[in-house]
């Protein structure tokens, strides 16, 4: 399939979380990337960089993982709690330990409602006892942060906030944000910084100079490679972004970041997960902390502890699919026509050579091996259920 085919494809996936029935918002890099040729396409409310130039979605996809991208990635929410009540707020809000994280490390973790549905997934980055640093989807933004005001309000009026100290919420209004993700990355940013990037492994962060400005970089990403976060101020984000996007560095858009995140098992918000999903059937039981198991004192426990208890209903899994690829809605079935579950996401892999899907089957028909069957356009093609990342991760771990 040609790579301009590819980046029509990718289009059409992105643009389902789009909110056509208000103006799209902008990035503080709009203009830049428009300047740089890009093909500007609504996602998550935002319009948002497709593709640059006559570069497809497959040649960027492999340039990341051959070399060096840069995403704007600053659509997404970023936030700061703080408070001498701050861990044990966000305890509430999460599963996760919290408390038994170091400074300036971060986890993957998950917003529940009272049913233990996933509101939205988050990376937490704790700073200090009392700081924490967190990001949360773009397309989740009215309802992550009603949902965050709401919260706040509640628990600062309860015991703990009255007797230790409350909890306040900062958006950082109007912030960039941009991943620098590939196999040199590393390389590329340490010609910027004085501080020795050896020293800053996966899920860690840092206040660092590069070239002037101090920005907070994170280490980790959405693409499965090694690669940085990098949180910049309103005032500072073009000049940054220029600083990133020197050879060996290419602007990439959304159509590469949906096949680079699903080849590395990556869930986006929306097909993959939602509030009707827990994290127990998500596969994301391991950002639920042992004793926060024993605790259950967050919010949702009791349906996620009955879940890790007796098991879930269904099962998030990974799926190789012959003949032809399997998109979202795309319905499973066991050989015997019986229906079991429904893809969630779902492309050709640009480097495995090979058609790959992530979805949801009844638990029982979860098992790495398993054969299955995909509807794809009225046609039943054969599928074997594999493990995930399809594509081996290269974070950077010392």
């Amino acid at each position: 399939m040609s790579a301009v085919v590819n980046s029509a494809t990718a289009s059409t996936r992105v643009r389902h979380l789009a909110t056509v029935t208000r103006e799209l918002k902008k990035t503080g890099l709009y203009d830049f990337h428009v300047e740089n040729g890009a093909k500007m396409v609504p996602f998550a409310g935002y319009s948002m960089p497709l593709s640059y130039g006559n570069v497809g979605a497959v040649a960027s996809h492999d340039h990341v993982r051959e070399s060096v991208g840069l995403f704007d990635v600053g659509h997404m929410v970023q936030s700061n709690f703080r408070g001498p009540t701050a861990t044990a707020f966000l305890e509430w809000l999460t599963p996760s330990s919290l408390s038994a994280l170091s400074p300036y490390s971060s986890t993957l973790s998950v917003l529940l409602n009272e049913k233990g549905g996933i509101i939205d997934d988050t990376v937490i980055t704790k700073h200090a006892e009392d700081a924490y640093y967190v990001v949360t989807n773009a397309g989740r933004r009215d309802r992550d942060l009603a949902w965050f005001k709401g919260r706040v309000a509640l628990w600062n009026t309860g015991e703990k906030a009255k007797q230790f100290g409350p909890v306040d919420h900062e958006v950082l209004e109007g912030w960039g944000l941009l991943a620098l993700q590939g196999p040199e990355a590393a390389q590329y940013l340490q010609g910027l910084t004085s501080f020795d990037l050896h020293g800053l492994t996966f899920g860690k962060s840092a206040f660092m100079p590069i070239e002037g400005f101090n920005l907070h970089v994170a280490r980790g990403g959405y693409t499965g490679e090694d690669g940085f976060e990098i949180s910049i101020p309103p005032s500072e984000t073009v000049k940054v972004a220029k600083l990133l996007s020197k050879q060996p560095v290419q602007l990439t858009g959304l159509g590469a970041r949906d096949s680079l995140r699903l080849e590395a098992g990556m869930c986006l918000y929306g097909q993959d997960l939602d509030e009707d999903t827990t994290p127990v059937e998500a596969g994301l039981s391991w950002v639920i902390g042992k004793e926060r198991r024993e605790t259950g004192d967050f919010i949702g426990a009791e349906s996620v502890i009955q879940h890790l208890k007796d098991g879930p209903p269904r099962r998030r899994v990974g799926l190789i699919v012959e003949g032809a690829p399997a998109r979202q809605g795309a319905q499973i079935y066991t050989p015997s026509r019986e229906f079991i579950g429904t893809v969630t996401s779902g492309i050709p892999s640009p480097t495995l050579g090979k058609n790959v899907a992530m979805g949801y089957v009844q638990s029982g028909w979860h098992k790495k091996g398993t054969e299955v069957e995909v509807d794809v356009r009225n046609k039943l093609r054969k599928a074997v259920l594999t493990s995930m990342p399809f594509v081996k991760t290269r974070y950077y771990r010392g």
